[in-house]
C-alpha cells in the first residue's frame, strides 16, 4: 500500500512538474480598465540626454520625436506630471531643454543613487500625494529604469500603462524581454495613440479633434498628414480622373453601408 502511494505521489509530482505554464496567468488577474484623464498621472521617467544614447532598438530621430511626444502627452490632457532624472551629474546628463521648458513648474525629482526611482522617498511621496492611481510611464533604459518601476507600482496595487514607444534599451531582444516581463505582471504595454485615444475616448469630447488633431500633427505625423489630406480635398472640391472609382460604385454612385 505503502508503495502504491509513494507511486501515486511520484506521478503526481511529474505530472505538475512537466504541466503547461500559463505565462500570463498573473496578468489575467488584472481586471481590464480604461484610461481615466481625471485618474491618470504622467511620468517622464530618465529620459536624460546621456541615457538617451544607449537606446538601439529605434531610430534615435524616431525616439526623440517620441520621448517629447510622451511628455506631451499631460500637455494634450492637463493630468498632473512627474519628472525625474537619475545622476543627472554624471554621464547621464539633465531631461532634454524641450521638456523641461514644457513643464517649469512641475515637481523634477533628481536621484542620487537610486537605481529605481521607487526607491526614493521623495519621489515616491510625490506620486502618492497626487492621489491618482493610473501612472503612464516611459523611460530610459525599459529594462532597468521603466520596468523596475513599473513592476514597484503594480507591487503597490497602481494600474500602470507603460508607453512602448517612449521607453528605449540597448537592443530589441532586451526590449522583448523586458515587456514581456512587464506584461505578465499585469502592465499595460502599449502605444502612445493607444494612451491618447483611451484618454480621449470621443473626438467630440473636450478635449477632442479641435485640440487633438493638432497635438497629433505635431507627434503622431502619420494622423496628422491623415488629416491634413482630408481637409485639403474638401477645401479643394475637386476629383482627378480615377479617384471616384475608389469610393463609389460601378454606376458612380457612392454605396453607403448600414
Amino acid at each position: 500500500m505503502k508503495f502504491l502511494s509513494l507511486i501515486f505521489l511520484t506521478f503526481t509530482a511529474l505530472t505538475a512538474a512537466t504541466a503547461p505554464v500559463d505565462p500570463l496567468a498573473h496578468a489575467k488577474k488584472v481586471p481590464w480598465e480604461r484610461l481615466d484623464k481625471d485618474k491618470a498621472l504622467l511620468l517622464v521617467l530618465d529620459l536624460q540626454v546621456g541615457l538617451f544614447q544607449l537606446v538601439r532598438d529605434f531610430d534615435p530621430t524616431l525616439y526623440y520625436r517620441n520621448l517629447l511626444a510622451h511628455a506631451a502627452i499631460g500637455k494634450a490632457f492637463d493630468i498632473p506630471v512627474i519628472l525625474t532624472s537619475s545622476a543627472q551629474q554624471g554621464p547621464n546628463g539633465p531631461l532634454p531643454k524641450e521638456i523641461l521648458e514644457m513643464y517649469p513648474n512641475a515637481t523634477l525629482i533628481q536621484r542620487n543613487g537610486q537605481v529605481s526611482a521607487w526607491d526614493n522617498e521623495e519621489f515616491k511621496a510625490a506620486i502618492k500625494a497626487t492621489g491618482r492611481t493610473q501612472i503612464i510611464v516611459g523611460g530610459i533604459v525599459t529594462d532597468v529604469c521603466t520596468a523596475f518601476l513599473a513592476l514597484a507600482l503594480r507591487e503597490e496595487g497602481y494600474s500602470v500603462w507603460a508607453n512602448v514607444e517612449a521607453s528605449g534599451t540597448t537592443s530589441q531582444l532586451i526590449r522583448d524581454v523586458s515587456n514581456d516581463q512587464m506584461r505578465y505582471a499585469g502592465v499595460n504595454v502599449v502605444s502612445m495613440f493607444y494612451i491618447i485615444c483611451d484618454l480621449m475616448k470621443n473626438w467630440n469630447n473636450t478635449p477632442g479633434a479641435a485640440t487633438i488633431l493638432p497635438w497629433l500633427d505635431q507627434y503622431y505625423p502619420v494622423y496628422g498628414q491623415l488629416a491634413r489630406g482630408h481637409a485639403a480635398a474638401i477645401e479643394n472640391g475637386t476629383e482627378i480622373p480615377g479617384e471616384i472609382g475608389l469610393i463609389s460604385g460601378p454606376d458612380g454612385n457612392l454605396e453607403l453601408v448600414n
